[in-house]
């Protein structure tokens, strides 16, 4: 190695927390997803807060303003995907359907704006949902079989690659909007 350059990391753990420390684009993140091993679908059961991975993409910073807190697994068939913290410190699952898909499409900026974050935080409690409102499939992503989501009303999907026991990388894509949003699950419950 020559001096004054920096070790590759060895684990995939090691990799994301590099490229979360400095900073990564769509397709370095795509050639490091593409290198983790797929997620069988008893591995997501369970509890996981969330954080984004930011690679330049429209929504990047968007749910983190709005107090997205991750998703919950109860089974292939009871999937929560959006899970937000409450004024209260609780933790909420909240209805997809509600999602303003036009603006998300268009201007998903505009989601994070201090305005809109208030009104969305107000309406949380009208907002939320006990049932659950997406699917866990093996779905092939990239070439790669690997746990899917789809949501039930929305034409949205999530491909998770394990990172290791308690972490793994998502890949949500969106019809209508370009490009492929990446974001970090790790397991709050064991």
């Amino acid at each position: 190695m020559a001096a004054g350059s920096t070790p590759v990391p060895h684990t995939p753990a090691a990799r994301l927390a590099e490229l979360r420390r400095e900073g990564t684009t769509s397709s370095e993140t795509l050639a490091f997803y593409d290198s983790l091993a797929p997620v069988p679908l008893e591995q997501l059961r369970g509890t996981w807060r969330g954080d984004e991975l930011h690679t330049g993409h429209p929504l990047d910073g968007v749910l983190q303003r709005l107090g997205w807190y991750g998703k919950w697994f109860d089974g292939p068939e009871e999937a929560h995907p959006l899970l937000f913290e409450d004024t209260n410190g609780g933790v909420v699952a909240v209805d997809p359907r509600f999602v303003p898909l036009p603006v998300v499409r268009r201007w998903p900026r505009l989601l994070a704006h201090p305005a809109a974050v208030r009104v969305f935080r107000a309406l949380l409690p009208l907002l939320r949902t006990r049932r659950p409102k997406a699917r866990l499939v093996m779905a092939e992503y990239r070439s790669v079989a690997t746990a899917t989501m789809f949501y039930d009303r929305l034409p949205v999907s999530d491909a998770f690659r394990r990172v290791d026991d308690h972490t793994v990388l998502g890949a949500m894509w969106m019809r209508g909007m370009p490009g492929t949003y990446f974001f970090v699950l790790r397991r709050v419950d064991a």
